[in-house]
Protein backbone atom coordinates (compact mmCIF):
# COMPACT_ATOMS: atom_id res chain seq x y z
CA UNK A 1 0.00 0.00 0.00
CA UNK A 2 2.89 2.46 0.84
CA UNK A 3 4.62 1.41 -2.51
CA UNK A 4 1.61 1.67 -4.23
CA UNK A 5 1.07 5.86 -2.56
CA UNK A 6 4.90 6.05 -3.71
CA UNK A 7 4.29 5.29 -6.99
CA UNK A 8 0.98 7.19 -7.44
CA UNK A 9 2.33 10.33 -5.97
CA UNK A 10 5.78 9.49 -8.16
CA UNK A 11 3.94 9.82 -11.56
CA UNK A 12 2.07 13.07 -10.42
CA UNK A 13 5.15 14.78 -9.55
CA UNK A 14 6.08 13.59 -13.73
CA UNK A 15 3.07 15.59 -14.84
CA UNK A 16 2.86 18.77 -12.52
CA UNK A 17 4.77 21.71 -13.06
CA UNK A 18 7.66 22.71 -11.37
CA UNK A 19 6.66 25.65 -10.39
CA UNK A 20 4.04 24.06 -8.30
CA UNK A 21 5.98 21.64 -6.34
CA UNK A 22 8.88 23.71 -5.39
CA UNK A 23 7.00 26.36 -3.13
CA UNK A 24 10.42 26.43 -1.29
CA UNK A 25 12.49 27.34 -3.76
CA UNK A 26 10.48 30.89 -3.61
CA UNK A 27 12.54 32.71 -2.05
CA UNK A 28 15.37 32.27 -4.08
CA UNK A 29 13.19 33.52 -6.96
CA UNK A 30 12.59 36.51 -4.83
CA UNK A 31 16.22 36.91 -3.96
CA UNK A 32 16.57 37.02 -7.89
CA UNK A 33 14.15 39.37 -8.72
CA UNK A 34 15.53 41.59 -5.97
CA UNK A 35 19.00 41.52 -7.81
CA UNK A 36 17.02 42.19 -11.26
CA UNK A 37 16.20 45.41 -9.40
CA UNK A 38 19.61 46.77 -9.15
CA UNK A 39 20.46 49.51 -10.99
CA UNK A 40 23.91 49.64 -13.09
CA UNK A 41 26.06 52.89 -13.08
CA UNK A 42 25.11 53.86 -16.38
CA UNK A 43 21.35 53.34 -15.42
CA UNK A 44 21.98 55.77 -12.70
CA UNK A 45 23.66 58.05 -15.09
CA UNK A 46 21.62 58.28 -18.11
CA UNK A 47 18.60 58.51 -15.37
CA UNK A 48 20.37 61.45 -13.21
CA UNK A 49 21.26 63.14 -16.40
CA UNK A 50 17.45 63.84 -16.37
CA UNK A 51 17.38 66.70 -14.37
CA UNK A 52 19.95 68.34 -15.76
CA UNK A 53 17.82 70.45 -18.46
CA UNK A 54 15.24 71.74 -15.61
CA UNK A 55 17.82 73.00 -13.56
CA UNK A 56 20.21 74.57 -16.41
CA UNK A 57 17.16 76.59 -17.58
CA UNK A 58 16.03 76.94 -14.11
CA UNK A 59 19.30 78.36 -12.76
CA UNK A 60 19.74 80.43 -15.42
CA UNK A 61 16.10 81.89 -15.39
CA UNK A 62 16.10 81.91 -11.85
CA UNK A 63 19.57 83.89 -10.96
CA UNK A 64 19.42 86.31 -14.79
CA UNK A 65 15.65 86.96 -15.53
CA UNK A 66 15.05 89.63 -13.18
CA UNK A 67 18.15 91.49 -13.58
CA UNK A 68 17.45 91.00 -17.51
CA UNK A 69 13.97 92.15 -17.72
CA UNK A 70 14.94 95.33 -16.13
CA UNK A 71 18.67 96.03 -17.50
CA UNK A 72 19.05 94.50 -20.81
CA UNK A 73 15.30 94.56 -22.54
CA UNK A 74 14.28 97.59 -20.28
CA UNK A 75 10.94 96.70 -18.81
CA UNK A 76 9.57 98.37 -15.78
CA UNK A 77 9.63 97.56 -12.47
CA UNK A 78 6.56 96.96 -12.00
CA UNK A 79 5.48 94.96 -15.16
CA UNK A 80 8.45 92.94 -14.36
CA UNK A 81 6.86 91.42 -11.30
CA UNK A 82 3.61 91.28 -13.21
CA UNK A 83 5.50 88.82 -15.58
CA UNK A 84 7.90 86.87 -12.82
CA UNK A 85 5.05 85.97 -10.40
CA UNK A 86 2.50 85.29 -13.33
CA UNK A 87 4.98 82.84 -15.00
CA UNK A 88 5.87 81.26 -11.49
CA UNK A 89 2.09 81.02 -10.63
CA UNK A 90 0.98 79.79 -14.09
CA UNK A 91 4.14 77.46 -13.56
CA UNK A 92 2.98 76.00 -10.39
CA UNK A 93 -0.82 75.80 -11.35
CA UNK A 94 0.49 73.35 -14.52
CA UNK A 95 2.15 70.74 -12.42
CA UNK A 96 -1.20 69.37 -10.54
CA UNK A 97 -2.83 69.82 -14.47
CA UNK A 98 0.09 67.57 -16.02
CA UNK A 99 -0.11 65.24 -12.66
CA UNK A 100 -3.77 65.05 -13.75
CA UNK A 101 -3.13 64.11 -17.21
CA UNK A 102 -0.43 61.76 -16.50
CA UNK A 103 -2.42 60.07 -14.11
CA UNK A 104 -5.24 59.09 -16.74
CA UNK A 105 -2.03 58.27 -19.22
CA UNK A 106 -2.22 54.26 -20.05
CA UNK A 107 0.68 52.54 -20.69
CA UNK A 108 2.61 51.99 -23.90
CA UNK A 109 5.61 50.10 -25.31
CA UNK A 110 7.86 53.63 -24.33
CA UNK A 111 5.90 53.73 -20.54
CA UNK A 112 3.46 55.64 -19.08
CA UNK A 113 6.00 59.01 -18.64
CA UNK A 114 8.68 58.91 -20.90
CA UNK A 115 6.11 59.83 -24.07
CA UNK A 116 5.50 63.41 -22.08
CA UNK A 117 9.30 63.54 -22.02
CA UNK A 118 10.52 63.27 -25.63
CA UNK A 119 6.83 64.95 -26.80
CA UNK A 120 7.55 68.39 -24.64
CA UNK A 121 11.01 68.65 -24.98
CA UNK A 122 11.18 69.95 -28.90
CA UNK A 123 8.70 72.84 -27.87
CA UNK A 124 10.31 73.91 -24.84
CA UNK A 125 13.59 74.87 -26.15
CA UNK A 126 12.02 76.85 -28.43
CA UNK A 127 10.45 78.84 -25.90
CA UNK A 128 13.34 79.17 -23.88
CA UNK A 129 14.85 80.55 -26.64
CA UNK A 130 12.04 83.43 -27.39
CA UNK A 131 12.29 84.39 -23.59
CA UNK A 132 15.93 85.15 -24.23
CA UNK A 133 15.10 87.43 -27.14
CA UNK A 134 14.37 91.25 -27.52
CA UNK A 135 11.37 92.35 -29.74
CA UNK A 136 11.02 95.52 -32.29
CA UNK A 137 8.08 96.70 -30.40
CA UNK A 138 8.35 98.32 -27.19
CA UNK A 139 4.88 98.62 -26.22
CA UNK A 140 3.84 94.60 -26.40
CA UNK A 141 7.08 93.45 -24.31
CA UNK A 142 5.75 92.97 -21.49
CA UNK A 143 3.07 90.66 -22.92
CA UNK A 144 6.02 88.58 -24.98
CA UNK A 145 7.75 87.94 -21.94
CA UNK A 146 4.94 86.68 -20.08
CA UNK A 147 3.32 84.45 -23.31
CA UNK A 148 6.88 82.99 -23.58
CA UNK A 149 7.72 83.05 -20.07
CA UNK A 150 4.33 80.96 -19.27
CA UNK A 151 4.75 78.67 -22.02
CA UNK A 152 7.75 77.35 -21.43
CA UNK A 153 7.10 76.88 -17.58
CA UNK A 154 3.86 74.72 -19.10
CA UNK A 155 6.13 72.63 -21.56
CA UNK A 156 9.08 72.16 -18.94
CA UNK A 157 6.90 71.03 -16.51
CA UNK A 158 5.41 68.29 -18.94
CA UNK A 159 9.02 67.04 -18.78
CA UNK A 160 9.69 67.72 -15.47
CA UNK A 161 7.04 66.32 -13.30
CA UNK A 162 7.04 62.61 -15.67
CA UNK A 163 10.67 62.52 -14.51
CA UNK A 164 10.35 63.45 -10.78
CA UNK A 165 7.51 60.77 -10.95
CA UNK A 166 10.19 57.93 -12.52
CA UNK A 167 11.93 57.90 -9.07
CA UNK A 168 9.54 55.59 -8.15
CA UNK A 169 9.75 53.35 -11.51
CA UNK A 170 13.31 52.63 -11.82
CA UNK A 171 13.19 50.56 -9.42
CA UNK A 172 11.51 48.91 -6.63
CA UNK A 173 14.34 49.11 -4.16
CA UNK A 174 14.82 52.05 -1.11
CA UNK A 175 18.34 51.83 -1.48
CA UNK A 176 18.75 51.91 -5.75
CA UNK A 177 15.88 54.03 -5.89
CA UNK A 178 17.83 56.69 -3.01
CA UNK A 179 21.53 55.88 -4.59
CA UNK A 180 19.77 56.85 -8.30
CA UNK A 181 18.68 59.94 -6.26
CA UNK A 182 21.95 61.01 -5.11
CA UNK A 183 23.13 60.69 -8.62
CA UNK A 184 20.37 62.82 -9.78
CA UNK A 185 21.16 65.32 -7.18
CA UNK A 186 24.76 65.74 -8.40
CA UNK A 187 24.08 65.74 -11.64
CA UNK A 188 21.10 68.51 -10.87
CA UNK A 189 23.67 70.49 -8.98
CA UNK A 190 26.25 69.99 -11.99
CA UNK A 191 22.84 71.92 -14.08
CA UNK A 192 23.10 74.87 -11.99
CA UNK A 193 26.71 74.99 -12.58
CA UNK A 194 26.57 74.79 -16.36
CA UNK A 195 23.70 77.31 -16.01
CA UNK A 196 25.34 79.72 -14.20
CA UNK A 197 29.06 78.92 -15.73
CA UNK A 198 26.77 79.13 -19.33
CA UNK A 199 25.05 82.28 -18.78
CA UNK A 200 26.73 83.84 -16.16
CA UNK A 201 30.49 83.97 -18.18
CA UNK A 202 29.08 84.65 -21.94
CA UNK A 203 26.93 87.51 -20.56
CA UNK A 204 29.45 88.30 -18.28
CA UNK A 205 31.72 89.00 -21.37
CA UNK A 206 29.65 91.87 -22.77
CA UNK A 207 29.83 95.45 -21.64
CA UNK A 208 26.62 96.23 -20.02
CA UNK A 209 26.17 99.78 -20.02
CA UNK A 210 24.52 101.56 -17.30
CA UNK A 211 23.66 105.39 -16.60
CA UNK A 212 25.93 107.15 -13.86
CA UNK A 213 23.43 110.51 -13.60
CA UNK A 214 20.95 109.51 -10.75
CA UNK A 215 18.77 112.13 -12.16
CA UNK A 216 16.38 112.51 -15.09
CA UNK A 217 17.24 108.84 -16.29
CA UNK A 218 14.48 109.46 -18.86
CA UNK A 219 16.52 111.98 -20.69
CA UNK A 220 20.26 109.69 -20.05
CA UNK A 221 18.98 106.73 -21.54
CA UNK A 222 18.08 108.52 -24.64
CA UNK A 223 21.42 110.04 -24.49
CA UNK A 224 23.34 106.61 -24.63
CA UNK A 225 20.85 105.34 -26.53
CA UNK A 226 21.36 107.46 -29.40
CA UNK A 227 25.15 106.96 -29.23
CA UNK A 228 27.44 104.52 -27.27
CA UNK A 229 25.07 102.57 -25.27
CA UNK A 230 22.72 101.03 -28.25
CA UNK A 231 25.99 99.30 -29.58
CA UNK A 232 26.86 97.79 -25.96
CA UNK A 233 23.32 97.18 -24.92
CA UNK A 234 23.02 94.88 -28.43
CA UNK A 235 25.90 92.82 -27.58
CA UNK A 236 24.71 92.12 -24.25
CA UNK A 237 21.23 91.15 -26.00
CA UNK A 238 23.07 88.97 -28.23
CA UNK A 239 24.97 87.24 -25.54
CA UNK A 240 22.05 86.40 -23.71
CA UNK A 241 20.63 84.72 -27.22
CA UNK A 242 24.35 83.10 -27.02
CA UNK A 243 23.76 81.48 -24.24
CA UNK A 244 20.00 80.21 -24.65
CA UNK A 245 21.73 78.54 -27.47
CA UNK A 246 23.93 76.69 -25.71
CA UNK A 247 21.53 75.75 -23.15
CA UNK A 248 18.99 74.05 -25.39
CA UNK A 249 21.55 72.07 -27.10
CA UNK A 250 22.23 70.70 -23.54
CA UNK A 251 18.64 70.05 -23.04
CA UNK A 252 17.90 68.73 -26.26
CA UNK A 253 21.41 65.87 -25.62
CA UNK A 254 19.98 65.43 -22.26
CA UNK A 255 16.68 64.49 -23.02
CA UNK A 256 18.30 62.09 -25.53
CA UNK A 257 20.17 60.61 -23.27
CA UNK A 258 17.33 59.53 -20.33
CA UNK A 259 14.81 58.79 -23.21
CA UNK A 260 17.52 55.87 -24.09
CA UNK A 261 18.83 54.98 -20.89
CA UNK A 262 16.25 54.66 -18.76
CA UNK A 263 13.17 52.12 -18.67
CA UNK A 264 10.29 52.30 -16.74
CA UNK A 265 9.01 49.50 -13.99
CA UNK A 266 5.75 48.57 -12.76
CA UNK A 267 5.12 47.45 -9.48
CA UNK A 268 4.06 43.96 -8.96
CA UNK A 269 0.96 44.74 -7.04
CA UNK A 270 -0.07 47.76 -9.39
CA UNK A 271 -0.16 45.35 -12.84
CA UNK A 272 -2.71 43.14 -10.64
CA UNK A 273 -5.00 46.36 -10.57
CA UNK A 274 -7.49 46.69 -13.61
CA UNK A 275 -7.77 50.51 -13.45
CA UNK A 276 -6.23 53.05 -11.79
CA UNK A 277 -8.57 55.35 -8.88
CA UNK A 278 -10.01 58.84 -10.37
CA UNK A 279 -7.38 62.04 -10.17
CA UNK A 280 -9.92 63.87 -7.56
CA UNK A 281 -9.99 60.90 -4.93
CA UNK A 282 -6.22 60.19 -5.59
CA UNK A 283 -5.38 63.88 -4.61
CA UNK A 284 -8.03 63.87 -1.71
CA UNK A 285 -6.13 60.71 -0.41
CA UNK A 286 -2.83 62.10 -0.93
CA UNK A 287 -3.65 65.37 0.61
CA UNK A 288 -5.15 63.90 3.43
CA UNK A 289 -1.77 61.68 4.43
CA UNK A 290 -0.19 63.32 7.14
CA UNK A 291 3.61 62.63 6.71
CA UNK A 292 3.51 64.06 3.53
CA UNK A 293 1.62 67.26 4.33
CA UNK A 294 4.29 68.02 6.82
CA UNK A 295 7.31 67.10 4.09
CA UNK A 296 5.51 70.19 2.27
CA UNK A 297 5.15 72.26 5.06
CA UNK A 298 8.89 72.46 5.95
CA UNK A 299 10.26 72.29 2.45
CA UNK A 300 8.12 74.77 1.39
CA UNK A 301 9.34 77.82 3.64
CA UNK A 302 13.33 75.86 3.18
CA UNK A 303 12.77 76.47 -0.41
CA UNK A 304 11.36 79.83 -0.13
CA UNK A 305 14.20 81.05 1.41
CA UNK A 306 16.97 79.71 -1.14
CA UNK A 307 14.71 81.18 -3.42
CA UNK A 308 14.51 84.49 -2.12
CA UNK A 309 18.37 84.37 -2.01
CA UNK A 310 18.44 83.19 -5.68
CA UNK A 311 16.03 85.35 -7.08
CA UNK A 312 17.96 88.71 -5.89
CA UNK A 313 21.67 87.21 -5.34
CA UNK A 314 22.68 88.79 -8.98
CA UNK A 315 21.18 92.51 -7.67
CA UNK A 316 22.59 92.31 -4.39
CA UNK A 317 26.00 91.66 -5.66
CA UNK A 318 25.42 94.23 -8.64
CA UNK A 319 24.53 97.52 -6.26
CA UNK A 320 24.48 96.06 -2.20
CA UNK A 321 28.23 95.06 -2.56
CA UNK A 322 29.49 96.82 -5.34
CA UNK A 323 30.59 93.82 -6.91
CA UNK A 324 28.80 94.34 -10.33
CA UNK A 325 31.69 92.00 -12.16
CA UNK A 326 32.43 89.25 -10.02
CA UNK A 327 28.85 88.09 -8.91
CA UNK A 328 28.32 85.10 -11.66
CA UNK A 329 31.85 84.52 -10.64
CA UNK A 330 30.58 84.28 -7.15
CA UNK A 331 27.36 82.32 -8.50
CA UNK A 332 29.75 79.36 -9.76
CA UNK A 333 31.97 78.96 -6.33
CA UNK A 334 28.02 78.20 -5.25
CA UNK A 335 27.19 76.07 -7.05
CA UNK A 336 30.55 74.50 -7.51
CA UNK A 337 30.65 73.85 -3.71
CA UNK A 338 27.16 72.54 -3.72
CA UNK A 339 28.48 69.59 -6.20
CA UNK A 340 31.56 68.35 -4.62
CA UNK A 341 29.52 68.41 -1.30
CA UNK A 342 26.29 66.00 -2.91
CA UNK A 343 28.23 62.71 -1.55
CA UNK A 344 29.00 64.20 1.23
CA UNK A 345 25.28 64.33 2.35
CA UNK A 346 24.45 61.31 0.63
CA UNK A 347 27.33 59.61 3.18
CA UNK A 348 25.68 61.64 6.04
CA UNK A 349 22.18 60.92 5.65
CA UNK A 350 22.71 57.09 5.05
CA UNK A 351 25.07 57.43 8.31
CA UNK A 352 22.53 59.60 10.71
CA UNK A 353 19.39 59.56 9.03
CA UNK A 354 17.35 62.32 6.38
CA UNK A 355 16.08 64.48 9.14
CA UNK A 356 19.15 64.73 11.47
CA UNK A 357 20.63 65.51 7.63
CA UNK A 358 17.81 67.95 6.83
CA UNK A 359 18.48 69.84 10.71
CA UNK A 360 22.08 69.78 10.32
CA UNK A 361 22.40 70.79 6.25
CA UNK A 362 19.68 73.57 5.82
CA UNK A 363 20.32 75.18 9.28
CA UNK A 364 23.95 75.55 8.15
CA UNK A 365 23.28 78.21 6.31
CA UNK A 366 22.11 81.00 8.51
CA UNK A 367 25.56 81.74 10.33
CA UNK A 368 26.44 82.63 6.89
CA UNK A 369 23.96 84.57 6.07
CA UNK A 370 24.11 86.18 9.43
CA UNK A 371 27.15 87.61 8.08
CA UNK A 372 26.74 88.57 5.32
CA UNK A 373 24.11 90.84 6.52
CA UNK A 374 26.89 92.19 8.92
CA UNK A 375 29.56 92.83 7.20
CA UNK A 376 31.24 95.21 4.77
CA UNK A 377 31.55 94.37 1.04
CA UNK A 378 34.88 92.48 0.98
CA UNK A 379 35.34 89.91 -2.03
CA UNK A 380 37.58 87.79 -0.54
CA UNK A 381 34.79 87.17 2.87
CA UNK A 382 32.16 87.17 0.00
CA UNK A 383 33.61 84.08 -1.59
CA UNK A 384 34.43 82.67 1.41
CA UNK A 385 30.51 83.05 2.41
CA UNK A 386 29.38 81.64 -1.33
CA UNK A 387 31.89 78.49 -1.10
CA UNK A 388 30.31 77.92 2.61
CA UNK A 389 26.82 78.14 1.47
CA UNK A 390 27.06 75.88 -1.04
CA UNK A 391 27.48 73.50 1.54
CA UNK A 392 23.66 74.02 2.66
CA UNK A 393 22.57 73.98 -0.54
CA UNK A 394 23.71 70.56 -1.70
CA UNK A 395 21.68 70.07 1.12
CA UNK A 396 18.20 71.51 0.56
CA UNK A 397 18.76 70.03 -3.25
CA UNK A 398 19.30 66.38 -2.41
CA UNK A 399 17.18 66.24 0.81
CA UNK A 400 13.40 66.97 -0.82
CA UNK A 401 14.08 64.43 -3.07
CA UNK A 402 15.34 61.50 -1.06
CA UNK A 403 12.20 61.92 0.82
CA UNK A 404 9.44 61.80 -0.88
CA UNK A 405 9.99 58.29 -2.29
CA UNK A 406 9.78 57.02 1.71
CA UNK A 407 6.61 59.38 2.22
CA UNK A 408 4.97 57.30 -0.71
CA UNK A 409 6.26 54.14 0.48
CA UNK A 410 4.39 54.82 3.63
CA UNK A 411 1.02 55.77 1.66
CA UNK A 412 1.12 52.66 -0.41
CA UNK A 413 1.16 50.35 2.88
CA UNK A 414 -2.06 52.43 4.07
CA UNK A 415 -3.38 52.92 0.65
CA UNK A 416 -2.11 49.10 -0.96
CA UNK A 417 -4.69 49.62 -3.62
CA UNK A 418 -4.20 53.01 -4.41
CA UNK A 419 -1.76 52.93 -7.34
CA UNK A 420 -1.23 56.01 -10.09
CA UNK A 421 -0.64 58.21 -7.26
CA UNK A 422 2.76 59.46 -8.00
CA UNK A 423 2.68 62.08 -10.03
CA UNK A 424 -0.02 63.75 -7.51
CA UNK A 425 2.63 63.73 -4.97
CA UNK A 426 5.28 64.86 -6.70
CA UNK A 427 3.78 67.08 -8.99
CA UNK A 428 1.86 68.71 -5.84
CA UNK A 429 5.19 69.08 -3.91
CA UNK A 430 6.77 70.76 -7.15
CA UNK A 431 3.36 73.22 -7.11
CA UNK A 432 4.06 74.28 -3.89
CA UNK A 433 7.62 75.19 -4.19
CA UNK A 434 7.04 76.93 -7.40
CA UNK A 435 3.63 79.27 -6.28
CA UNK A 436 6.32 80.55 -3.36
CA UNK A 437 9.09 80.94 -6.15
CA UNK A 438 6.39 83.34 -7.81
CA UNK A 439 5.36 85.02 -4.66
CA UNK A 440 9.20 85.70 -3.49
CA UNK A 441 9.92 87.24 -7.29
CA UNK A 442 6.78 89.21 -7.76
CA UNK A 443 7.28 90.38 -3.92
CA UNK A 444 10.67 91.12 -4.38
CA UNK A 445 11.11 93.00 -7.31
CA UNK A 446 7.79 94.94 -6.34
CA UNK A 447 9.58 95.73 -2.89
CA UNK A 448 12.90 97.21 -5.04
CA UNK A 449 10.19 99.40 -6.78
CA UNK A 450 8.59 100.53 -3.92
CA UNK A 451 12.23 101.43 -2.77
CA UNK A 452 13.19 103.46 -6.07
CA UNK A 453 14.91 100.57 -8.20
CA UNK A 454 16.46 102.60 -11.24
CA UNK A 455 16.89 100.51 -14.52
CA UNK A 456 20.36 100.16 -15.90
CA UNK A 457 21.36 102.49 -12.74
CA UNK A 458 24.88 102.61 -12.26
CA UNK A 459 24.09 102.21 -8.88
CA UNK A 460 21.11 102.17 -6.76
CA UNK A 461 19.66 104.75 -3.51
CA UNK A 462 20.38 103.72 -0.24
CA UNK A 463 16.87 102.16 0.32
CA UNK A 464 17.06 99.65 -2.64
CA UNK A 465 20.43 98.53 -1.14
CA UNK A 466 18.70 98.09 2.02
CA UNK A 467 16.01 95.87 0.70
CA UNK A 468 18.00 93.85 -1.76
CA UNK A 469 20.00 93.31 2.10
CA UNK A 470 16.90 92.12 3.77
CA UNK A 471 15.80 90.04 0.68
CA UNK A 472 18.87 87.89 0.41
CA UNK A 473 19.54 87.31 4.23
CA UNK A 474 16.92 88.22 6.71
CA UNK A 475 13.95 87.23 5.10
CA UNK A 476 15.74 83.71 4.11
CA UNK A 477 16.62 83.30 7.80
CA UNK A 478 13.55 83.56 9.54
CA UNK A 479 11.86 81.14 6.75
CA UNK A 480 14.26 78.76 7.44
CA UNK A 481 13.99 79.03 11.14
CA UNK A 482 9.83 78.68 10.15
CA UNK A 483 10.54 75.08 8.06
CA UNK A 484 12.92 73.82 10.63
CA UNK A 485 10.43 74.07 13.24
CA UNK A 486 7.50 72.39 10.62
CA UNK A 487 9.91 69.32 10.63
CA UNK A 488 9.95 68.77 14.04
CA UNK A 489 6.36 67.28 12.93
CA UNK A 490 7.43 64.68 10.66
CA UNK A 491 7.23 61.01 11.38
CA UNK A 492 9.15 59.18 9.66
CA UNK A 493 12.22 58.13 10.96
CA UNK A 494 15.09 56.16 10.25
CA UNK A 495 13.24 53.32 12.65
CA UNK A 496 10.05 54.11 10.43
CA UNK A 497 11.95 53.82 6.92
CA UNK A 498 13.13 49.98 8.08
CA UNK A 499 9.24 48.83 8.86
CA UNK A 500 8.38 50.19 5.70
CA UNK A 501 10.51 48.29 3.93
CA UNK A 502 10.09 45.27 5.34
CA UNK A 503 6.68 45.74 4.97
CA UNK A 504 6.96 46.71 1.48
CA UNK A 505 8.89 43.34 0.57
CA UNK A 506 5.96 41.35 2.13
CA UNK A 507 3.59 42.93 0.08
CA UNK A 508 5.86 43.02 -3.28
CA UNK A 509 6.06 38.81 -2.38
CA UNK A 510 2.68 38.31 -2.16
CA UNK A 511 1.73 39.59 -5.05
CA UNK A 512 4.38 37.73 -7.09
CA UNK A 513 3.08 34.37 -4.98
CA UNK A 514 -0.46 35.42 -5.55
CA UNK A 515 0.34 35.70 -9.63
CA UNK A 516 2.07 32.52 -9.61
CA UNK A 517 -0.61 30.67 -8.12
CA UNK A 518 -2.91 31.94 -10.34
CA UNK A 519 -1.19 30.39 -13.10
CA UNK A 520 -0.12 27.51 -11.05
CA UNK A 521 -4.02 26.65 -10.47
CA UNK A 522 -5.23 26.87 -14.18
CA UNK A 523 -2.06 24.79 -15.40
CA UNK A 524 -2.98 21.66 -12.90
CA UNK A 525 -6.58 22.63 -14.12
CA UNK A 526 -5.86 21.53 -17.46
CA UNK A 527 -3.52 18.96 -16.28
CA UNK A 528 -6.10 17.41 -14.42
Amino acid sequence: MAKGEGAESGSAAGLLPTSILQVGERPAQVKEQKKKQQLSICNKLCYAVGGAPYQVTGCALGFFLQIYLLDVAQVDPFSASIILFVGRAWDAFTDPLVGFCISKSSWTRLGRLMPWIIFSTPLAIIAYFLIWFVPDFPQGQALWYLLFYCLFQTLVTCFHVPYSALTMFISTEQSERDSATAYRMTVEVLGTVLGTAIQGQIVGQADMPCLEDPSDSAVALEDANRTQSITSLRETQNAYLLAAGVIASIYVICAVILVLGVREQREPYESQQAEPMSFFRGLRLVMSHGPYVRLIAGFLFTSLAFMLVEGNFALFCTYTLGFRNEFQNLLLAIMLSATFTIPLWQWFLTRFGKKTAVYVGISSAVPFLILVALMESNLIVTYVVAVAAGISVAAAFLLPWSMLPDVIDDFHLKQPHSHGTEPIFFSFYVFFTKFASGVSLGVSTLSLDFAGYRTRGCSQPAPVRFTLKMLVTMAPIALILLGLLLFKLYPIDEEKRRQNKKALQALREEASSSGCSDTDSTELASIL
